[in-house]
């Protein structure tokens, strides 16, 4: 993780951006303390890959012969502690 005084990173912001598209975190300091992190902004949710997940999860489910499962029961389990 670099390190940039608040001075050079406000003449640098291009350059500083272009680093945080290519995943990289900067920590921009005062006086020699950290103040702000500059990084990667994650977009969205990997859509394909949950379903992916859940196909691998449906596949188990059969091959160790669990089910048919009692849906309200597993939203119940899900919403434990929630409220």
């Amino acid at each position: 993780m670099n390190e940039i005084g608040s001075f050079d990173a406000k003449n640098k912001l291009s350059e500083l951006l272009a680093k945080a598209e290519r995943g990289e975190e900067i920590i921009i300091t005062r006086r020699g303390r950290p103040v702000a992190k500059l990084g990667p902004v994650s977009v969205g949710h990997d859509i394909e890959g949950a379903r992916a997940a859940m196909r691998r999860i449906r596949t188990l489910a059969q091959q160790m012969k669990l089910g048919p499962y009692d849906w309200s029961e597993w939203k119940s389990h899900r919403d434990q502690g929630r409220r």
